[in-house]
């Protein structure tokens, strides 16, 4: 038993928010899908995009974590801005994941998980509420040295994984390893194609 298994009910504080209320926005929504580049071209056709794409691994991403213990993992990570959300595609590679363990259950993917700002709170506070809530971490690391992440292990009670991130204010994406289906014209007027390399004038 928690120490939040033993607090009363929350109370309802308004239509928005309730008494113990710490999750903040939902600024992600996250695909998991053994083929990144299949599921991207159908969200394309919905007119989401462009897609970033980048792969995480153990030269760009440290800290890494599994199930609370280290362990090296490499994922190739899509992004997408949609209004103030961005949508994610993973698809996992190598090494143990909780990605992985997904696809695992659900052979064609589908949304595994949410990602929440939590106020911006400080990243060791939103670690120490979520395991304070119950909810241990069950994947994590740090990307480019800066945006650490965190997933928790929410889909019992939920039936979706949960996650947090922190961009620092300096932040900015790197170059992606390519573009789907094309870079917006404000990205150094340079176009790639959907294999990665920039197209030829």
């Amino acid at each position: 038993m928690t120490e939040f298994d033993e607090l009363e009910l929350p109370i309802s504080k308004s239509e928005m928010t309730l008494s113990n209320t710490f999750l903040g926005d939902a600024i992600e929504i996250a695909i998991v899908t053994p083929n990144a580049d299949k599921t991207m071209d159908g969200l394309v056709k919905l007119g989401i995009g462009p897609w970033r794409v980048y792969t995480f691994s153990p030269d760009n991403t440290t800290e890494q974590t599994y199930r609370g213990r280290p362990a090296e993992f490499e994922i190739k990570v899509c992004f997408a801005r949609s209004g103030n959300v961005i949508w994610e595609l993973m698809e996992p590679l190598s090494g143990p994941t909780i990605f992985d363990d997904y696809l695992q259950r659900n052979p064609k993917g589908g949304i595994q998980h949410i990602a929440y700002d939590c106020g911006d709170m400080p990243m060791d506070a939103r670690l120490a509420e979520f395991e304070r809530r119950g909810y241990r971490c069950i994947q994590s690391g740090k990307w480019m040295g800066k945006n650490h992440f965190a997933f928790f292990d929410t889909e019992d009670d939920t039936t979706t994984v949960f996650e947090t991130y922190y961009f620092p204010a300096d932040f900015e994406y790197p170059e992606p390893e390519y573009w789907y289906p094309s870079a917006p014209p404000e990205v150094d007027n340079k176009v790639y194609s959907s294999g990665g390399s920039p197209k030829k004038d």
